[in-house]
C-alpha cells in the first residue's frame, strides 16, 4: 500500500469512529430529551385533568342493575335499615360550590339519605337549595348552622329519626351510618361524629367529618338552646363545630363514642390516605385534638367507616366505585352482627343467616 493509501485509510477509520460516536451521542440526547418531555407532558396532563375549571366533572351515572354482580346483589338488610333508621342529611354549601362540589354529593352518596337538603345563601333549582338568610364565609358558618338546623326542625323533624350535618366535600357511607345508629334510640339526647378534645367538658365533633344528632338532640338544640344566649352563642361568628359542641354540652346532649367494637374510628376529618399511612408528624394539631387514642395503618379505620373529609369531585365518584361496584370475585362478605332493631324480623334474619 502506498503512503497516500495509508493516509486515506486512516482518514476513513477516523471519520467512521467520529460518525459512530456522534450518532450514539445524538441518539442518547434524543432519547433522554424525549423521555424528559414525555414525563413533563404527563405531569402537565395530570395537572390539566385536575383543573376542574377547564375540565368540569360531570355525573358518570350508575352501573346497570342487569349486570350479574348487581342483579344478584342482596340489599335486604340495608333496605330494612333504611326504613327503620331514617337519616336526614343536610349539606353545608355556598353558591360557588353548587356546581363544583354540591351536585357531586347529590349524584353519589347523598341519594342514599332518606332526605337530602342543601343549605346555601342562594337559590339553585338544580340541587335544589334551601336559601338561608345568612352571609357566606367561614366567619358565618355558625350562623348558617343554626339557621339550617332551625329550618330542618320546622319543616322536616318528622321525616327522619337522625339529622346529619356534612360539608359539600364530605363523603358518607350512609349504610354504615345507619348500622351504627341502629342500636341507639333517637329519643335519647345524643350525637355522634369524630370527637375532639377541648373547649367543653365532653369535647366536640369535627365539622368536616360530619356529625349526626338524634331527634331529641335536635329538639333541645332548637327549642332550648337557640333561644337562650347563655346556652348558645347568639351572634353570627365562631367556629361552627366548637360552638355546636359547647352548646349541646350545656343542654345535656351527650357526645357519644362512635368507634367500632375494635376501637377503630368511623368518622374522619381528612381523606383516607391521610389516616391510613403511618409516620405522620405528631406535632400536627390533629394528634393533640383527637379524643380517643388512634392506631396508624389499617388499624386506624373501621371496616364500617362512615365519613371522610376533603373529598374532591373526582374522589366522590372514585369512592362510590370502590365501595359500591368493585368486587373481588369469589369473596362474599358478611354483614356483621345483626342490629337489635332487626333481630325480630324473620326476613332479615334469614337473609343474614344465608350469607
Amino acid at each position: 500500500m502506498t503512503a497516500e493509501g495509508r493516509v486515506m485509510g486512516r482518514r476513513f477509520f477516523l471519520t467512521l469512529v467520529i460518525g459512530i460516536s456522534a450518532g450514539f451521542s445524538f441518539a442518547y440526547i434524543l432519547l433522554t430529551s424525549t423521555g424528559f418531555s414525555r414525563d413533563t407532558a404527563w405531569h402537565t396532563y395530570r395537572e390539566s385533568v385536575r383543573d376542574f375549571d377547564k375540565h368540569p366533572i360531570v355525573a358518570i351515572g350508575e352501573h346497570s342493575h342487569d349486570e350479574a354482580a348487581h342483579r344478584d346483589e342482596d340489599r335486604t338488610v340495608a333496605d330494612e335499615l333504611s326504613k327503620k333508621v331514617r337519616v336526614l342529611c343536610w349539606i353545608m354549601t355556598q353558591p360557588k360550590n353548587h356546581e363544583a362540589k354540591a351536585k357531586h354529593v347529590k349524584e353519589t352518596w347523598g341519594k342514599r339519605c332518606n332526605k337530602l337538603l342543601f343549605m346555601s345563601s342562594a337559590e339553585d333549582a338544580s340541587l335544589p337549595t334551601v336559601k338561608l338568610p345568612t352571609s357566606e364565609g367561614r366567619d358565618y358558618l355558625w350562623a348558617k348552622t343554626k339557621a339550617a338546623f332551625r329550618y330542618v326542625y320546622e319543616h322536616h323533624r318528622r321525616d327522619a329519626d337522625w339529622f346529619m350535618k356534612a360539608d359539600d366535600d364530605t363523603y358518607v357511607i350512609v349504610e354504615n351510618l345507619r348500622y351504627m345508629l341502629a342500636d341507639y334510640d333517637p329519643k335519647d339526647p345524643i350525637y355522634f361524629g369524630c370527637r375532639f378534645k377541648h373547649f367543653s367538658p365532653q369535647g366536640y365533633m369535627s365539622g368536616g367529618a360530619g356529625y349526626v344528632l338524634s331527634r331529641e338532640a335536635l329538639d333541645r338544640f332548637v327549642n332550648k338552646a337557640l333561644p337562650t344566649p347563655t346556652l348558645c352563642r347568639d351572634d353570627d361568628h365562631g367556629a361552627e363545630d366548637v360552638e355546636m359542641g359547647k352548646c349541646l354540652d350545656k343542654i345535656g346532649v351527650r357526645a357519644m363514642d362512635s368507634r367500632d367494637e375494635h376501637q377503630r374510628g368511623r368518622f374522619f376529618p381528612f381523606v383516607p390516605n391521610d389516616h391510613l399511612f403511618p409516620n405522620k408528624d405528631k406535632d400536627f394539631w390533629y394528634w393533640n385534638y383527637i379524643f380517643y387514642p388512634t392506631d396508624e395503618g389499617l388499624d386506624c379505620c373501621s371496616d364500617h367507616a362512615i365519613s371522610f373529609h376533603y373529598i374532591n369531585a373526582q374522589q366522590m365518584y372514585l369512592l362510590d366505585y370502590l365501595i359500591y361496584h368493585l368486587r373481588p370475585y369469589g369473596i362474599k362478605h358478611g354483614s356483621g352482627t345483626l342490629p337489635k332493631l332487626l333481630a325480630g324480623s324473620n326476613t332479615t334474619t334469614k337473609e343474614v343467616e344465608r350469607r
